[in-house]
């Protein structure tokens, strides 16, 4: 093997301090323009490629911030899948006419909280570590995450609070979703409450709804215990009674919403507007409506929450409280960012806006 090029190579064979090299890796405006293009073209030559576990080592830094989720039901799913070997990239044909739709969509929001989270992460310098755990591994799977980090961004609810603060001592915390409990570590969420209470309100004042059912998600969720709590503020603000509990558990799946579905579609009276926690159990409530021959809205009202795309494509289209779920990726690792900048600085607490969009699956075109 050919032996891999130093810094002190690339020093040397531009003709400048191991310094200057430095410099123009890290901070490229201090060093002139001339000796930065011979630096630059001596590393091009050389083929040299700067060492990311060096730099961490003087800086006691990784260079990497963690982000953690709960497992995702459609892991779960394919966990132990054999992966097949040896088919020289054969094409398979598979007949799926009037199967189910794939309900692995309920995995979006992550998709789009970890879009944001990566484009941030690479504008401040940073690689993003993704660490998923689910049951008995999430607790092991976090800890070790932790350990190879700078910084680490949870989702609330995925691991015990107290875990959390216990890292927080050695180790920036930011936490996403619901509200905040304490000021030990920073935490980043949405007005949950306040969207869907503006909703709510808007099916009862303006379109005079005063039946309605609530399609929960699952429980411990911090962004659904919210909601739940909106949903019974706007009943109660306007002395309509307000249950004591969801109709049903979703678990935040369009097949929940599409369970649901089914029982509120099998019911001798329909409630005038069902109200979903997320947007998939929303359109699996659609779902469940569209085979049981009920009209959305003429006799079925249904709403979501999270704003999806699916949601904009649907038929009909979907009245939804629209979260901006890249923004708090972006926000999150803002928030870290600052916090290994300043270490001493007070816990922030940011909290984005939401935006309710009446579609077609509310109101008729």
């Amino acid at each position: 093997m050919t032996r891999v090029p130093t810094v002190y190579d690339v020093a040397t064979h531009a003709g400048v301090s191991i310094a200057t090299v430095s410099r123009v890796f890290r901070q490229p405006d201090t060093v002139k323009e001339a000796t930065r293009e011979r630096v630059l073209a001596s590393v091009d030559a050389l083929g040299y490629v700067p060492s990311g576990a060096a730099r961490g080592l003087a800086a006691r830094r990784t260079g990497v911030i963690g982000l953690f989720f709960p497992g995702l039901d459609a892991m779960d799913a394919d966990a132990g899948r054999r992966l097949d070997e040896g088919d020289d990239g054969a094409a398979t044909i598979v007949r799926d006419v009037g199967g189910s739709v794939d309900t692995r969509g309920g995995d979006l929001y992550f998709d789009e909280v970890l879009r944001g989270s990566e484009v941030e992460a690479w504008r401040s310098g940073f690689v993003l570590m993704v660490g998923v755990g689910r049951g008995a591994t999430a607790h092991e799977t976090f800890v070790d995450m932790a350990g190879r980090v700078d910084g680490i961004i949870v989702l609330a609810g995925s691991v015990p609070e107290d875990e959390i603060g216990r890292l927080a001592r050695r180790l920036p915390v930011v936490v996403m979703a619901g509200r905040r409990h304490g000021d030990e570590v920073d935490h980043v969420s949405v007005s949950n409450a306040e969207g869907m209470r503006a909703l709510v309100g808007h099916l009862i004042d303006d379109l005079g709804v005063h039946e309605l059912a609530y399609v929960a998600g699952s429980i411990g969720s911090p962004d659904d215990d919210e909601r739940w709590q909106g949903f019974r503020e706007a009943l109660t603000e306007r002395g309509l009674p307000a249950p004591d509990a969801p109709d049903h558990r979703g678990e935040f799946t369009r097949e929940g919403g599409r369970r649901a579905g089914r029982e509120l579609v099998s019911r001798d009276r329909l409630p005038r507007a069902v109200v979903c926690a997320n947007d998939q159990m929303a359109l699996g409530v659609i779902d469940a409506a569209r085979i049981g021959g009920v009209d959305v809205p003429g006799e079925l009202i249904v709403t979501g929450f999270d704003g999806i795309d699916a949601g904009r494509l649907s038929t009909p289209r979907l009245t939804t409280v629209e979260q901006p779920m890249e923004e708090v990726g972006r926000a999150a690792v803002q928030t870290l960012v600052r916090r290994l900048t300043d270490p001493e600085r007070p816990a922030a607490s940011v909290r984005l806006p939401v935006r309710v969009y009446l579609r077609e699956s509310s109101e008729p075109a």
